[in-house]
Parts: C-alpha cells; sequence; structure tokens
C-alpha cells in the first residue's frame, strides 16, 4: 500500500529499491540506446546520403526534447502522480522508435525519435529520478549510483547487439526490435509509488483561486531566484554540451581511424565497462571521503575533460581502449554527482521542480553539443578539434562550479545549522518569492 500522509523523512530504503530498481531499467532504456546510437549514425549518414551535422541532430533533438520537457514532466507527475506519467512516457517512447522504423527522410527521425521519444523518455525519468532523491536521504549517493549504472551496463551490450541487428535485418528492422525493447519502460512506470515529504517548515495552505501559483510551484519557478541553483545549472549546461559529445561521435571517429565495425563498436562496450566501475568506485568515494559532493563533481568534471582530450591520441587499437576506458571510468561519476549535489542544494522537498528545471536548461547544451562536434567534424575534416573543443567545455564547467556560494569550505557541515550553507531553499523563501500561492509564516 502506499504510504499514508506525508512521510517526516526519507525512508532510505524500503520500498525505495523498487523505485531505484525502475529508474536503473530507465537509464538502460533510455541513456544506454541513445549511447549506443552511433551504429544508426553511420547507417542513416550512408542510406539518406546527408553530412554528419544533420544526422547529428537527431540524437541532438532527442537530448534536447528530453531536457526541455522536464518542467512539463516534473509539473505532470506532481499533479497527476508519478506512475501514471511515467507509463505514459514509456509508451511515447517505444512507439518513437517503432514509427522511425518506418521513416523515408531525416525530418521524420527527427520527429519520431527526437520529438516523441525523447518526450516520453523525460515523462518516464524525471520522475523516477525525484522519487530517488525523495526515498533516500544518507545513502543517496549510493542510490543514485545504482540508477545511473543502468546506462553504463546497456552500454556494454546494446552497441554489439545494435551492430548485429543491423546486418541482420537492417536499420528499419533493428529499429524496430529496439522499439519492442524501450516498450518495457511501461512496465517500469508502473513500479513508482509516490512518497510525500513533510515540509521542513509551517506554509499555510495556497490562497484560493491562485492558480498561477499553483503552476508556477509545481514547475519550480521560484528556484530561478536561487543563486545556487541558478549558477549550478549554469555549469551543468557546460557539462551537457561537453559530455555528449564523445558519447556521439566515439564510434564515428574509431570507424573513420581505420577501426572495423566491430571494433568501433566494442568501444562503446569498454566504456559502459569503465562506466560501471567509476560509478562504483565514485559512489564508494563520495558516501565515505571528506570532500563535499560538489568538489567530487567538480574534480571529477576536470578529469573527464582530460580524459576527452586525450581521445584523438588513439593512434592503434590497444590505445584506443585504453583511453576510452579512461573516459568511461571518468564520465560515469558525473550524472549521479550532479544530481546527489542538486539535492543538497535545493533540498529533497523542492527536487522535483529543480530536476525540471535544470534539465530545460541543460537542454540548451544537449541542442548545441553534437551540432557543434558535427560541424567542426565537417569543417576540419577531423573529429580531432571535436574532442579538443568538448574537453575544453568541461574544464570550464568544472571551473564554473567554484561561483557556486559557500564552494570554498571543504568538509561536509557538523551540525544541521552549518547544513543550509548548501543553500537549500526553504518554504518560507517560496512564499516570499510570490510564486507558490502561500503566504509567508507568521512571524
Amino acid at each position: 500500500m502506499p504510504p499514508q500522509g506525508p512521510s517526516a523523512e526519507p525512508p532510505d530504503g524500503g520500498w525505495g529499491w523498487m523505485i531505484v530498481l525502475a529508474a536503473f531499467l530507465e537509464t538502460a532504456l533510455v541513456f544506454g540506446v541513445i549511447r549506443s546510437f552511433g551504429v544508426f549514425f553511420v547507417e542513416f549518414m550512408g542510406y539518406f546520403g546527408e553530412p554528419s551535422t544533420a544526422v547529428s541532430w537527431i540524437s541532438s533533438v532527442t537530448m534536447a526534447t528530453l531536457l526541455f520537457t522536464s518542467p512539463l514532466a516534473s509539473a505532470l507527475a506532481a499533479q497527476y502522480g508519478e506512475r501514471p506519467v511515467g507509463m505514459v512516457g514509456g509508451f511515447l517512447s517505444g512507439l518513437g522508435l517503432f514509427l522511425a522504423s518506418f521513416a523515408t527522410s531525416l525530418p521524420q527521425l527527427y520527429l519520431f525519435i527526437g520529438l516523441l521519444t525523447g518526450a516520453g523518455g523525460t515523462l518516464v525519468f524525471s520522475p523516477s529520478l525525484a522519487l530517488v532523491a525523495r526515498y533516500f536521504k544518507r545513502r543517496r549517493t549510493l542510490a543514485n549510483t545504482a540508477v545511473f549504472s543502468g546506462a553504463g551496463m546497456a552500454s556494454l551490450a546494446f552497441s554489439p547487439l545494435f551492430q548485429l541487428l543491423v546486418e541482420s535485418y537492417g536499420w528499419r528492422g533493428a529499429l524496430l526490435l529496439v522499439s519492442g525493447m524501450v516498450f518495457h519502460l511501461v512496465v517500469s512506470g508502473a513500479l513508482l509509488r509516490p512518497l510525500p515529504l513533510a515540509p521542513r517548515d509551517a506554509v499555510r495552505p495556497p490562497l484560493p483561486g491562485s492558480r498561477w501559483g499553483r503552476w508556477a510551484s509545481l514547475l519550480g519557478l521560484p528556484l530561478l531566484c536561487h543563486r545556487p541553483f541558478v549558477v549550478f545549472c549554469v555549469s551543468g549546461v557546460l557539462i551537457t554540451a561537453g559530455h555528449l559529445m564523445p558519447f556521439i561521435h566515439l564510434l564515428p571517429y574509431a570507424r573513420e581511424t581505420g577501426f572495423d565495425e566491430y571494433q568501433a563498436a566494442s568501444l562503446v562496450s569498454v566504456v559502459g565497462i569503465a562506466d560501471i566501475v567509476g560509478r562504483i568506485v565514485a559512489g564508494w568515494l563520495a558516501s565515505w571521503g571528506p570532500l563535499r559532493l560538489i568538489h567530487h563533481l567538480s574534480l571529477w568534471t576536470l578529469l573527464t575533460g582530460a580524459s576527452v582530450l586525450a581521445l584523438p591520441l588513439g593512434h592503434n587499437y590497444a590505445r584506443m581502449v585504453g583511453i576510452s576506458a579512461g573516459y568511461g571510468f571518468l564520465a560515469s561519476a558525473i550524472i549521479p554527482l550532479k544530481f546527489s549535489t542538486l539535492t543538497d542544494i535545493v533540498g529533497p522537498d523542492q527536487i522535483m521542480g529543480a530536476i525540471g528545471l535544470i534539465n530545460l536548461m541543460e537542454g540548451f547544451g544537449a541542442l548545441a553539443g553534437p551540432p557543434l562536434s558535427g560541424w567542426i567534424r565537417d569543417t576540419t575534416g577531423s573529429y580531432v578539434a571535436s574532442f579538443q573543443v568538448a574537453g575544453s567545455i568541461l574544464f570550464v564547467a568544472a571551473l564554473a562550479l567554484v561561483a557556486v556560494p559557500d564552494y570554498l569550505p571543504c568538509f561536509p557541515a557538523d551540525n544541521p545549522k552549518d547544513a543550509k550553507q548548501s543553500g537549500s531553499l526553504a518554504p518560507q523563501k517560496v512564499a516570499a518569492l510570490g510564486l507558490s500561492g502561500a503566504e509567508p509564516p507568521e512571524a
């Protein structure tokens, strides 16, 4: 049975582990498929006779749609419940890939994969991620690490599998079979069980008839006046732009360098294996290490940028495998650390709206990253400059985190009063902004 009434504290387990399982499957079937889409990238270039820039827009529009529609997904989940919204999202994701198998032009792929599958992915993923933050507190980083390991495990299996499916059934038949896999998101959405959390401070009920205030609160708009959150979002946009370029273009770069299709596809699997190991190590260090989460995030982002800069040095297959493994190991920590840090900044009671807004802003990075990389490749005739730009963007993203207020204290607070340095947005602040539809508490 669902929990009766708001919970004062996250249970740190229980049904929360089923939420983790559901979110794990979603990262595998949403982000794992996107990561492994380089196999189809090559096929689309050959079939439609289009340049790298044009084909790159498929993955870019998919990620941008997934991120841009995140505030709507968060608002719908808050209004109608995580479970129905998640199940509808799973159906739309599978439907988009199913229709894409019948596409006759790139614009149709933009529509079916980019818009339909992207929107479905955010409807199922955003509510699940918010529920993980609500169900866990002490084990939150561990839970997020387990959730996002789904993408690494999927990358390990999907890229060679997709290559085999394309060779056996053509890209249309392969997309049809992949859509059947993605329809399982409906089942993962059915596992979602809401957990309302009691506000940290008493807030009066919403004002009667304040429809704008209610929707503004559902969309998380008060957070736009919260400086730590806004600065964190700027860094997130840069991280997304630099983070996506290698995932999309690693396989085409390997093919361009002279490796055969299975060697190139196996590099994505190597990244997936290293991704799994990296998440375990990053989760352990974040849970037991002395540094705050935001410092872990900035360090791993900086190291990921260095690994991206090293990718063009893989002139033979053994060296390319080693560099790809290093990249997968380092890049694996960024996403779970980012969402764990976000919860520290805004608090679990504001996390649904925060996820929607930060994903919306990061959509600009997702929309710009892969086409920028494709344009650089078409202009220079090589992916080397693309990787150099991506690594530089990640360096800037790591440095941008220093601008988050109270970044310099390097160790976690020892008492509740000091914990407020993380910048969590208290309900009084939400009410004072006049957007939540609530009156400020009386003095």
